[in-house]
């Protein structure tokens, strides 16, 4: 299954963005659903993780809205299987701060993550977010890098054409959202982002929400870089600030 893609048209004719909203709550489906509807988008509701795979499967949807704690088939398997066929956009709605944690520990690939109880206008504008950093449905279309394209350090590559990340000759995945934060701070080493500033380049400048995901997803990249918090290679921290990028281009 390739990248979502939704059906509908708009006033303009352009194709309207396809959101699936699976929660096994019904209340929570329907509020979801009609912000999202109001907003322009088509959407597809599920109870549950196997009604979920189906429809991501027959809908194709742009944008994945996922509940964790579902009963049978969860949310984190749903994640699991949609990684191994898919590239759509994933946001995590979790019931706790501290699940984000754990997500991120378990490496499942999700490219954002809210916290319930949440505003169902933060989740639109989170989801425009997603969306605006886009994601190429032409391969052809990242075969031929452009200048600047590849990052070289000292025991990592990044390939910002081709979405590829090389560490100590050893391929490394990231999330969508993961790799784009890992750009924004290597393209300028040395150089201090706030969590604001990383924010507005990578999430969006409409971004609601708490600004220490930064920080979850920082941790992410550093464990699966295997760059330890408290003797880091490639990133550091700047107590108080945010983050700067250490490692020196080759």
């Amino acid at each position: 299954m390739k990248a979502g893609r939704g059906y509908g048209l708009d006033v303009s004719g352009a194709r309207k963005s396809r959101v699936l909203v699976v929660d096994d709550e019904p209340h929570i489906r329907e509020m979801v659903q009609g912000y999202f509807e109001a907003e322009g988008f088509e959407v597809d509701v599920a109870g549950d993780g196997t009604e979920a795979l189906g429809l991501a499967r027959e809908r194709q949807p742009d944008v994945v809205i996922l509940d964790v704690t579902m009963p049978g088939v969860d949310g984190i398997e749903v994640l699991r299987r949609l990684r191994a066929e898919s590239s759509v956009y994933v946001i995590m709605l979790t019931a706790r701060a501290d699940e984000v944690d754990k997500l991120v520990g378990l490496s499942v690939g999700a490219d954002d993550y809210v916290t319930k109880p949440f505003s169902p206008r933060e989740l639109v504008a989170r989801t425009r977010a997603v969306l605006r950093r886009g994601r190429t449905a032409d391969p052809a279309a990242d075969a031929a890098p452009a200048e600047g394209s590849r990052l070289e350090f000292d025991g990592l590559v990044i390939d910002i054409a081709r979405r590829e990340l090389d560490r100590k000759g050893i391929p490394v995945t990231l999330s969508a959202l993961e790799f784009d934060l890992l750009v924004a701070l290597a393209r300028a080493p040395g150089r201090v982002f706030t969590r604001a500033q990383l924010l507005q380049q990578v999430w969006g400048w409409d971004f609601y929400g708490d600004e220490r995901v930064v920080d979850v997803h920082i941790r992410s990249i550093r464990r699966a870089l295997g760059d330890p918090a408290d003797a880091p290679q490639l990133i550091g921290t700047v107590r108080g600030v945010g983050y700067k990028f250490l490692a020196a281009p080759r």
